[in-house]
C-alpha cells in the first residue's frame, strides 16, 4: 500500500468540511430595504436607461449564515465516524423516548444492531455523540499514521537501506 487511497483525501475533505464550516454570505444591497423597513422614496428617480450609481465609500451589507443551520433539538442529532468504508463506519444518532429523555444509538455499518446508551438529556446526548466522533476520529487518524509509517519503513527494508 504504497499509494495513498484517493478516497482517503476525499473522505478526509468532507470531514474538514462538516468539522468547520465556512460561513455563508448572504449580500444585502445597503439601498434595498429590509422586510421589515419602509421603503423611502427616492427623491431623484433614475431614467429608464441610466444605470443606479452606488459612492465608493458605500458598502453591501454582509450578513453570516452558517452552512449548516444550528440544531435546536437534540432528536435527530446524529453524527459519522471516519473511514473509508461504509460497513465498518460508526454512527451515533439521538432519539427521543417515550419518557422524554434522550437516548444515542450507536451503529457500526448499516445493518447492526444499535447499542444504546442513556437516558440522558438534550446536552448531555448531544455532547456524548461530539465526544465520541472526536474520539473514533482521534483513533482513526492515529492508525491511519501507524499504517503510513509502517509502510515507509516496508519500502525502506525493500530498498535494502535498512
Amino acid at each position: 500500500m504504497s499509494e495513498i487511497d484517493p478516497t482517503d483525501h476525499a473522505l478526509a475533505t468532507i470531514a474538514s468540511i462538516l468539522e468547520n464550516p465556512e460561513p455563508v454570505l448572504v449580500v444585502r444591497d445597503s439601498e434595498t430595504p429590509a422586510a421589515d423597513e419602509e421603503p423611502v422614496a427616492d427623491e431623484h428617480p433614475a431614467a429608464a436607461d441610466e444605470h443606479p450609481v452606488i459612492a465608493e465609500h458605500e458598502h453591501p451589507v454582509v450578513e453570516e449564515q452558517p452552512l449548516v443551520p444550528e440544531h435546536t433539538d437534540a432528536d435527530g442529532y446524529s453524527k459519522v465516524g471516519p473511514g473509508p468504508m461504509v460497513a465498518i463506519r460508526l454512527k451515533w444518532a439521538v432519539h427521543r423516548g417515550d419518557d422524554g429523555q434522550y437516548y444515542v444509538h450507536e451503529t457500526i455499518g448499516e445493518q447492526s444492531a444499535p447499542v444504546v446508551s442513556g437516558p440522558m438529556t438534550s446536552e448531555a446526548a448531544v455532547h456524548f455523540v461530539d465526544a465520541q466522533e472526536e474520539e473514533a476520529n482521534k483513533r482513526f487518524e492515529l492508525l491511519r499514521s501507524e499504517i503510513a509509517g509502517r509502510s515507509s519503513l516496508a519500502d525502506y527494508e525493500r530498498k535494502g537501506e535498512a
